[in-house]
């Protein structure tokens, strides 16, 4: 198969090219000919590598937790329209026994075929979090650091957990911190109360990630910088961040995207089932009601505070371009190739050159999907 475009994201820029496409792979890219008629012409349409959502709970009425199978496949067939071609299956706080059903729910669909993005492993967020940070996370669930029970969760899952967020100053001397990363296990800090001084230590230990940047965490402060400041302050360290405009102002995530490298911001959706329904729906998370506001952001009904978004992954895009005034280049790195690098894909996924998975997102100038193609299959209707 042959796509054209003018604009085809190439290396860190748009070239007018022909993408060939054999087997799922994008075998080459060639100069456009324009003696030779490609397959499909999208014009002068951008063409950007899948999106990679690796912080995501759930959408259209399913959650991580609930282990429906049945729910997660309508997940990953529903989000291409956004333009994911990939995602962490992400849990939320519960009750030991509900998280080993959901981690081995997503390692048996997983394994199936299934139409629609592919489920990259798991997102294991907390029960190891700080109770002044809880967030929206379910109190009564969380629970100290524990090797043994993450291990159980682990084999549960059939070795598909791939980060873990954790509040790195309850992990008695990094012993779970050093553990998963020595299994291959990505540790992001969040829900967390941690000093700047705690949290840089957990770096130094082998936590390499902090989740949803500015969010349940100990703010910056001149004097005081929190785990916020090693966020914006180190180099090295990825960085999830909530593009909604809720979670964070345009202003908020401007500075961040300064502050960061361009190859360590990470744009994430931290969607939860309600994704998909109207303004004024209510929904069980975590046990706890939430509802949809009119922004949609979704919310704890009794206490208010924010709970996690109904964010498509293109609008997020949109709003760090036309709202936050990030450069393109930041914007789509922070979606597509910054993910699969953090999650050592890099290699196969999050890029568009020769070798790589054919997984592309073509936007409309509104930054809305005309196409998404999953290892070189159109997965939306054709217009």
């Amino acid at each position: 198969m042959r796509i054209r475009s003018s604009r085809v994201w190439v290396v860190s820029s748009f070239l007018a090219c022909d993408l060939i496409i054999e087997d799922g792979i994008i075998q080459s890219v060639e100069t456009s000919d324009p003696a030779v008629k490609p397959d499909i012409d999208y014009g002068d349409l951008r063409i950007v590598p899948g999106f990679i959502d690796i912080h995501t709970h759930g959408a259209y009425g399913f959650d991580t937790n609930y282990a429906d199978p049945e729910g997660l496949k309508k997940w990953a067939k529903g989000v291409v329209s956004e333009g994911v071609t990939g995602f962490l299956a992400t849990t939320v706080t519960d009750a030991r026994e509900t998280l080993l059903k959901a981690v081995r729910n997503v390692d048996a669909v997983a394994s199936q075929d299934y139409e629609g993005a592919r489920i990259l492993g798991i997102h294991l967020e907390g029960p190891y979090l700080d109770m002044n940070y809880k967030g929206a996370q379910p109190p009564e669930a969380i629970v100290p650091p524990s090797v043994d029970e993450f291990r159980e969760y682990q084999e549960a899952s059939g070795n598909r957990i791939r980060i873990i967020t954790l509040a790195p100053e309850h992990d008695s001397h990094f012993e779970l911190t050093h553990y998963c990363r020595d299994h291959g296990v990505i540790v992001s800090m969040g829900h967390s109360d941690a000093s700047y001084e705690q949290a840089l230590l957990a770096a130094a230990n082998g936590a390499s990630s902090i989740t949803h940047t500015y969010n349940a965490m100990r703010p910056l402060k001149h004097r005081e910088n929190g785990m916020v400041g090693l966020a914006l302050r180190l180099h090295d360290l990825y960085s999830e961040i909530i593009c909604d405009c809720n979670h964070s102002t345009p202003d908020a995530l401007h500075i961040f995207f300064n502050a960061k490298d361009a190859d360590k911001a990470v744009m994430i959706s931290d969607s939860l089932m309600c994704k998909g329904f109207a303004a004024g729906e209510r929904f069980m998370f975590g046990g706890h009601e939430i509802e949809i506001y009119p922004d949609g952001s979704a919310h704890l009904v009794q206490e208010k505070n924010l709970a996690g978004s109904t964010m498509r992954m293109n609008e997020g895009l949109r709003n760090l371009v036309e709202r936050a005034l990030v450069p393109f280049d930041k914007a789509v790195n922070s979606c597509t190739v910054n993910p699969a690098r953090l999650l050592g894909m890099d290699d196969h996924i999050g890029r568009i050159c020769a070798g790589c998975d054919a997984d592309l997102v073509v936007l409309n100038d509104d930054y809305s999907v005309r196409q998404t193609y999953c290892k070189g299959s159109a997965a939306l209707p054709a217009e």
